[in-house]
């Protein structure tokens, strides 16, 4: 058996001759191992297990086939928790971590009076934002949904694994909002946005779910489904969040006023200086 220090090197040139990403190796084995970075470093001239060696190279081997290392490893971080995830639901993404960190900050303001709060995530996939912002928030009370069981399945055990307090409904887009009455002050989702015929990583692409993935012609199909009924499952006063992609300002304004008129809205620009949230100030009472 090689050295952990001879089998990550030999990993890595193989993945720099593939084009793949060289710290792929080590996070591999970390996750094989269960070693932290500074284990690692200690045992680096020593012999690999044959039974780690076994599992590493399979690993290894898929993620050279394309597979994610997310679904390899079964698991990904989101807003410093660990979620389980496989090919039932979308890879958590950093964007979606600042969805989340925004939102918060727009929450403490928008509801600083308010002793409680109702907050519902459609179209929750793993359930990274509803459970985040259950966790994090501890005024609310969190309803999410999903229109695949398989996806539900995962974010109910990241729920049950993490603590949380999410009440899930299987269901497309706010139907079972609707149909179980349910009225929130903070309605939070992150949809599919890409548009149909537009190129993506080909590891995206044939791995996680087109469900979760695509929006239509022009990426804004499920945006327009949910500001037509939207008020439905909306309070008087609200506030609406959305990931959004990086190029869709223009026809994302355009639909906001087509569907909610003088309403006001700003679009936020991500870490990477990229439109990629949208937040709506939804305000019946004061036009009362």
């Amino acid at each position: 058996m090689p050295t952990i220090r001879e089998l990550i090197k030999e990993s890595e040139e193989k993945l720099d001759a593939n084009n793949k990403d060289c710290n792929v190796p080590k996070v591999l084995y970390y996750h094989v191992s269960n070693l932290q970075p500074h284990e690692l470093y200690l045992k680096m001239d020593e012999e690999v297990p044959e039974d780690i060696y076994k599992t590493y190279s399979e690993y290894l081997e898929r993620y050279l086939n394309g597979e994610p290392v997310q679904y390899i490893k079964g698991k990904e971080y989101f807003f410093s928790r660990e979620f389980s995830v496989d090919e039932n639901v979308l890879i958590p993404r950093y964007e979606t971590e600042e969805l989340v960190e925004q939102l918060l900050y727009r929450i403490d303001d928008y509801f600083k009076d308010q002793e409680e709060i109702d907050l519902c995530d459609v179209g929750t996939g793993s359930g990274a934002i509803g459970i985040s912002l259950d966790l994090e928030v501890p005024k609310a009370k969190v309803v999410a949904t999903d229109i695949s069981e398989e996806a539900l399945k995962v974010a109910k055990k990241n729920n049950d694994d993490l603590g949380a307090n999410v009440t899930f409904y299987a269901g497309d887009m706010l139907e079972p909002l609707i149909d179980h009455r349910v009225k929130v002050d903070v309605f939070v989702s992150n949809p599919p946005y890409i548009p149909q015929d537009q190129n993506i990583d080909p590891m995206v692409k044939d791995n996680e779910p087109h469900v979760a993935l695509f929006g239509g012609e022009d990426g804004l199909y499920f945006y327009r489904k949910i500001f037509k009924d939207v008020k439905k499952v909306i309070k008087d006063r609200a506030l609406l969040g959305f990931e959004m992609g990086f190029d869709q300002r223009e026809i994302m304004e355009k639909a906001v006023h087509e569907y909610f008129g003088d309403t006001p809205f700003e679009i936020i620009k991500d870490m990477n200086g990229k439109d990629r949230m949208l937040f709506i100030y939804h305000n019946l009472k004061d036009e009362h």
